[in-house]
């Protein structure tokens, strides 16, 4: 940066501080509060063209309170909620975020981030919390705490048993985030702390801030999180780090050298205080020996490195700092990549034809170039592409051109390994074999991610399996992957983010493993009863319930752990073992050669472990219908002593675990039911135990379509009924339900409401979710202030004539099960959807008048 560009810059914060401070300072959210500091503060200009933004300032802020806010309040709220619960919350805080999208991309960018940029950034982050939310929902416990592992036995007779739970670290996580990603950096962070069930404090970095407090603002007004489970501090960190202790954490994403010196701090170091550091990183990416020019693997390298240069401006922690190619073929790669670069148009992320934007800040932009000139001054620039900007001028805004490097010497000189300069810089070097690319790949010493761009799959296996111990994510790229390909440089929810040595050794992500830096482990030891009354997992050798209902005539909400079974027995015949050999077309010779048995652990034909567990489905299966929707899966299944014709097998069935479960499009509301099987002979021998997975319906909170007990409930209604909402008469309302129960038959056609194919199906998903209709909702086929005419004389006969046409609907669909009619809003309706519509809106009435 020359000085002028610098006296211009002094001269616009001179400026712009008396005339825009008071009115565009970011405020900080601190103990429920919105904060603004006491200070001048720090101006934050748009990235582009130099214009101030807004101005950040902590002064004055009690960052002890902060803590101990979090600590109490946010914990008490967080810890109290189970992990499904959480897990819906991150669900509704995304779509709620995603709805207002469009403001967050306009200021994003003012941040030197073109649209693609943007999106990762933004959408990005919407989506991390979208997959801890289905993690959650698929695999997490519907209660505060989390049983890690099986039960261990640890005495002769089964009686002091032990496991483990996970619960919510008691502590707050104090998270400082980097500049590149101002969205996706805080609900990265933030999706697995709160889903663990621990208070955040987002301490985004200065520059781009704003953006960071336009989407903290809205998680806020949403109302969706409870108090104390986010707070921000929008600016300098100050001494908040001095606060820290035992039990709370601290996420750091920066450069190593900052975050080295953090993690000595007294206060971290001299407590336990967790700490997850996601430090710079010299990520390599190796051309294979075999990608030759003219292969696509050579096109697909090409194309990565360029990727990675200019997204984000390379103002990424993933992005390629080290390019490592065959010695042949250096020259090749420059060309290509020289070419390729200069293809990449650079300037204002609003031009459309704008594919590479600024860097963050013009303060950034020098450090930048400082670390350029040391660069300089070891390894060769052979790319300086001096690009035109696109509606953008270098002395107003913060751009650079990408810079390529070259190092002879890549053994012998070290800075390409020690130095990284954060911004479209990238240096190439080669190398002769699989050996020394690893080599190369390793001297970064630790990287966050390495890439390896080959076909050949011994050289990817040999060059992997060295480099790993040095990486925290190994990415492959061929002609068989690429179109689906996530790319070099994108972190993924379900897979670790963070690698060791320099990039800092921490693990974010990894799906659930990313929870486990925010809870507690504990071991607990007791008895069956004690670990099943404190786990709510069933453990063997507990007390079990029998009771005469059917557990699977149970709906899941009833369903108690502990729930059990106890059936008939069956006598296994020989006719048995030969019938199930002949349908299962198993044959192994110990079900049916008597002959073969010499020397093997039988004493004659054995029946078929599956035909045991089909046998015990048999005498446990409920065959009447009820909230058993299907068999979902079968886990840990083991077989101990053989069964022979002969013997006599009985069944034990126990409620093991339940599993909420979010279920979406056209299903019933369900949960997942974790049943143990016990499977013993006549001598109470377990031969067989194994765990069957049940989808139970949820007990759905709308009437039944029963006409009786609709008659029941009628006998409350009286010509003085009132509604507790709208203005309808009692007489209204069930002639305006008949209406209904006549479009359902095709007795009348109802006009139909404008809906588009997308409309329709989202309508048509909502009638199977136990959403009741919204109170006060107006049908459109109403009059807008008054009722409708009545046609009946009375209210007794519109009871009369309302239960004729229930029960005509309900004969009219047993008899013609594949009708479909229309209805005003969802246009053609099946049986079953009929039915789930005539439930909600019988209920919907039958409230509005106080019958139900």
């Amino acid at each position: 940066m020359n000085k002028n560009t610098n006296s211009k810059y002094n001269l616009n914060i001179k400026r712009d501080k008396s005339r825009l401070y008071t009115i565009m300072k970011l405020k900080n959210y601190i103990a429920g509060q919105w904060i603004e500091g006491t200070g001048e503060g720090i101006p934050l200009y748009n990235a582009v063209n130099g214009e101030l933004v807004a101005v950040s300032d902590t002064d004055g802020i009690n960052f002890d309170e902060a803590l101990q806010y979090g600590r109490t309040v946010g914990y008490r709220n967080l810890s109290k909620m189970t992990f499904y619960d959480r897990g819906e919350m991150l669900k509704k805080v995304a779509l709620y975020l995603l709805e207002r999208k469009k403001k967050y991309y306009e200021l994003s960018y003012k941040t030197g981030a073109t649209h693609s940029d943007s999106w990762v950034d933004i959408e990005g982050g919407f989506g991390t919390f979208f997959t801890y939310s289905g993690l959650a929902k698929r695999m997490l416990p519907n209660t505060p705490f989390w049983v890690d592992g099986d039960v261990q036995k640890i005495s002769a007779n089964g009686t002091h048993l032990g496991t483990h739970i996970l619960t919510p670290s008691e502590g707050v996580s104090v998270q400082i985030n980097a500049y590149n990603f101002p969205v996706w950096g805080m609900l990265e962070k933030l999706s697995t702390s709160l889903l663990a069930g621990v208070p955040g404090i987002v301490k985004p970095a200065t520059p781009g801030s704003y953006l960071t407090n336009a989407v903290f603002q809205d998680m806020i007004e949403s109302g969706l999180l409870p108090e104390g489970a986010i707070q921000l501090v929008c600016g300098e960190p100050g001494n908040i780090l001095d606060y820290v202790q035992d039990g709370d954490s601290v996420l750091f994403t920066g450069s190593a050298y900052t975050g080295r010196k953090l993690k000595s701090l007294p206060s971290i170091a001299g407590n336990a205080v967790r700490f997850n550091m996601e430090a710079d990183s010299l990520n390599a990416s190796i051309l294979g020996l075999d990608a030759k020019p003219g292969t696509p693997e050579f096109d697909l390298f090409i194309r990565e490195v360029r990727n990675e240069m200019t997204t984000k401006a390379g103002q990424k922690c993933t992005a390629i700092r080290r390019i490592i190619v065959p010695e042949n073929w250096v020259g090749d790669v420059q060309n290509a990549l020289s070419k390729a670069l200069d293809q990449t148009k650079i300037g204002n992320p609003l031009n459309r034809e704008t594919r590479m934007g600024s860097i963050v800040g013009k303060k950034e932009l020098e450090v930048l170039s400082q670390k350029l000139e040391k660069l300089k001054a070891e390894t060769e620039l052979v790319y300086d592409g001096q690009h035109e900007l696109v509606d953008a001028d270098f002395e107003s805004g913060a751009f650079m051109s990408p810079k390529v490097f070259f190092n002879d010497k890549p053994f012998e000189k070290n800075i390409s390994h020690e130095l990284e300069a954060f911004g479209p810089v990238s240096t190439m070097m080669p190398y002769r074999d699989a050996e020394e690319a690893a080599a190369l790949a390793k001297r970064g010493k630790g990287s966050l991610v390495g890439s390896i761009i080959s076909h050949d799959e011994k050289f990817v296996a040999e060059t992997s399996w060295k480099m790993a111990s040095s990486h925290g994510r190994i990415f492959v790229l061929n002609r068989d992957n690429a179109k689906e390909s996530t790319g070099h440089g994108s972190p993924l929810p379900t897979l670790m983010h963070g690698g060791p040595g320099r990039a800092g050794g921490g693990e974010e992500m990894g799906g659930l493993n990313g929870l486990h830096f925010f809870l507690q482990k504990t071991a607990i030891q007791g008895s069956p009863d004690i670990l099943t009354a404190i786990t709510k997992v069933y453990t063997q050798g507990a007390d079990k319930k029998y009771s005469d209902k059917h557990p699977f005539q149970q709906y899941f909400e009833e369903v108690e752990v502990g729930d059990s079974l106890e059936t008939a027995g069956r006598t296994v015949t020989e006719a048995d073992i030969v019938n199930f050999s002949n349908v299962s077309w198993d044959h192994f010779y110990a079900h049916t050669d008597a002959t073969s048995l010499s020397g093997t652990i039988f004493d004659q034909p054995v029946a078929h472990g599956y035909f045991i567990l089909s046998a015990a489905a048999g005498l446990f299966v409920s065959g009447k219908k009820g909230p058993v929707i299907a068999n979902y899966g079968l886990e840990n299944a083991s077989f101990f002593k053989p069964v022979y014709a002969g013997d006599t097998i009985t069944v034990y069935l126990t409620a093991k675990e339940k599993i909420n479960r979010g279920v979406k499009g056209r299903n019933i509301p369900s949960g997942v039911v974790k049943w143990l099987v016990e499977v013993v002979n006549q001598r109470e021998e377990v031969v067989c135990v194994a765990t069957i997975l049940t989808l139970v319906a949820k007990k759905s909170p709308f009437i039944s379509l029963n006409k009786k007990e609709i008659q029941k409930i009628l006998n409350g209604l009286t010509p003085e009924t009132q509604p507790k909402f709208g203005l309808m008469t009692a007489q209204n309302m069930l002639e305006h339900l008949e209406d209904f129960l006549h479009f359902s038959v095709g007795k009348t056609q109802p006009p139909l409401l404008e809906q588009n194919e997308e409309q329709l199906e989202k309508l048509r998903d909502w009638l199977y979710k136990h959403k009741p209709i919204s109170q006060g909702l107006k049908y459109e086929g109403l009059p807008e202030n008054e009722n409708a005419p009545l046609r009946y004389r009375n209210l007794d006969e519109a009871k009369a004539k309302f239960l004729e046409s229930l029960t005509e609907f309900l004969i009219y669909y047993k008899e013609n099960p594949l009708a479909e009619h229309n209805h005003p809003l969802f246009h053609q309706l099946n049986k079953e959807m009929w039915e789930l519509f005539h439930r909600k809106h019988f209920t919907y009435h039958f409230e509005q008048f106080n019958l139900i």
